[in-house]
């Protein structure tokens, strides 16, 4: 697919160098998008904040309860790895 880009408000032709550049990026960009979407579980999984995991975990101790562990568990089993 030719290519072309303004140069000075007039439109020009690639040179076969900036073909080749443009290809090397194009193919980047996309595996970088891939590998952006198949991390998207991370970005979904939502975890309380540490203040809030370092309370439960006190009142875990004290109370002999474990609500920190089932509150992780929650959000791991809500947004699995793929």
């Amino acid at each position: 697919m030719t290519r072309y880009k303004l140069l000075n408000g007039i439109r020009v032709q690639f040179t076969a160098e900036e073909e080749a550049q443009r290809d090397i990026e194009e193919a980047k960009a996309l595996e970088e998008k891939a590998e952006y979407d198949a991390n998207q579980y991370q970005r979904d999984r939502v975890y309380p904040s540490i203040q809030e995991q370092l309370d439960m975990q006190y009142w875990d101790k004290v109370n002999g309860t474990t609500n920190w562990e089932d509150a992780i568990a929650k959000v791991k089993s809500d947004t699995p790895k793929p």
